[in-house]
């Protein structure tokens, strides 16, 4: 008999890809998804604990559910690094929930279903390495119509900066081999997938512990060879592994996206070396200075955190002053919170919230002006954006990224999807571009889709 299953993910594209692979698990016992909770017979949350929010979101979440566990009897579980962070403690919390799944046993769902089905009694794993590889990918892939697709290539971080939970939540680094990388990928392409960004919560560690296995660097060569594959991106990377190899990369790998997100946290050498990031202000700098030497034409993404105990104004002023000399194309920016268990959250030197907020405030409001203006540059140029889907703004439009990874708006409809299209940036906006297309009687090239080329 079908059953349905709703799933709610929360942070990062990792979790993203780990309920696509939890949806194929659940296809092998007859469930099909549905994004309406109230007709699920099982409603999965799939957790992030790396920030404050989305933890809090969790808790929200599954209150939102109980009454469909008391009304209908759907089974109610939660997955990812809450889960792995919390075990036993969710179902001694939560009286309504039945499953909790850490990040090593997303391949066991399927048994710890039927024996929650069986026995009607609470299921809970959350031990690492439970006996199998939980990063291979064993069931047919689903990409069919997909423009662009996740691969994860590792899992787990061993740097242990003090105010990151992942190495408790996703253990220490561990890779794939490459061959099944390169296969996933290749079935991908098969499927009409064009864009494979590749995943890991530090990349730039692939391949230790691998004997035999090629690097981070060797790897991103192998699958620019791959044919049907038109794009190449990856995330995330820690500074401080980053090599020369990788950075060689984006000059000499024509399918490598011209975006690199290269999380600094810190302007501040001090706070960096709280934070254990093991790399000085200096040194990032230096490293983003040849990225564009390589390549110049690279757009700079990062993450930064404000508010870090014992951050005092100097040590922001640095932060902003390490802004304005990178002039990033983007921040992701977050106020510090402790996570149980790191180290940061035990530093007696914690700082006020209202404090923490008007930094945040403070240093978003340049970041936007900057970004702004990084986009103007683009007004009149010509970018190659990879079609996605219909625009949010207007059905009259189509929206895809343009290399650097912008958001595009154009007319268009969806025979347009999966092309490869010429657009003239006509308006920059602080979140978006808006463009053209470039009629292919111009004499500059236009769409590359496999199957056919624009005459406008």
């Amino acid at each position: 008999m079908q059953k349905r299953v709703y799933i709610e993910t929360y942070g990062c594209q990792m979790n993203e890809h780990d309920s696509e692979r939890i949806l194929r698990l659940l296809g092998t016992c007859h469930y099909i998804e549905t994004k309406e909770p109230d007709e699920a017979d099982f409603i999965l949350v799939n957790t992030c604990s790396v920030r404050e929010k989305p933890e809090q979101k969790v808790y929200s979440a599954l209150g939102r559910f109980r009454h469909l566990k008391e009304g209908r009897g759907a089974i109610i579980g939660v997955a990812g690094c809450v889960a792995q962070q919390e075990g036993d403690r969710l179902l001694s919390r939560i009286p309504y929930l039945d499953l909790v799944i850490g990040t090593h046993a997303i391949h066991l769902l399927p048994q710890m279903l039927e024996q929650f089905e069986v026995s009607g009694q609470k299921v809970s794993e959350t031990e690492f390495d439970t006996g199998v590889d939980y990063l291979r990918e064993t069931l047919p892939l689903t990409s069919q119509g997909k423009v662009k697709s996740y691969v994860t290539i590792m899992q787990g971080c061993d740097r242990f900066c003090s105010y990151c939970v992942v190495p408790y939540v996703r253990g220490r680094e561990k890779s794939r081999p490459s061959g099944e990388i390169l296969e996933e990928i290749k079935s991908h392409a098969a499927s009409g997938v064009k864009e494979i960004c590749l995943l890991g919560q530090n990349v730039n560690g692939y391949g230790k512990g691998l004997e035999g296995e090629p690097g981070f660097s060797e790897l991103l060569h192998r699958i620019n060879e791959m044919k049907g594959i038109e794009r190449i991106r990856f995330t995330t990377s820690h500074p401080a592994d980053l090599s020369e190899e990788l950075i060689q990369c984006f000059g000499k790998l024509e399918k490598l996206c011209e975006h690199f997100h290269l999380p600094f946290q810190s302007g501040s050498d001090r706070i960096l070396e709280r934070m254990n990031r093991g790399y000085t202000r200096e040194s990032y700098i230096e490293k983003i200075d040849r990225l564009r030497e390589v390549c110049p034409s690279i757009a700079i993404t990062a993450d930064v955190i404000v508010g870090f105990p014992g951050e005092e104004e100097k040590d922001f002023e640095e932060t902003l002053d390490l802004m304005k000399k990178v002039r990033f194309d983007d921040l992701f920016s977050f106020k510090y919170s402790p996570r149980k268990g790191t180290r940061a959250a035990g530093l007696g030197d914690q700082m006020e919230e209202q404090v923490k907020q008007e930094r945040l405030e403070f240093l978003q409001k340049i970041q936007k002006e900057i970004t702004l203006q990084k986009n103007q540059i683009l007004e009149g140029r010509i970018e190659e954006v990879l079609v996605e889907g219909y625009s949010k703004q207007s059905e009259r439009d189509v929206t895809g990224r343009t290399r650097t990874n912008k958001t595009a708006n154009f007319e268009g409809d969806l025979g347009l999807v999966g092309c490869l299209i010429v657009v003239r940036i006509t308006q920059a906006y602080a979140h978006s571009l808006r463009g053209e297309i470039v009629p292919s009687d111009c004499g500059m090239p236009n769409a590359d889709c496999g199957m056919k080329t624009l005459n406008l």
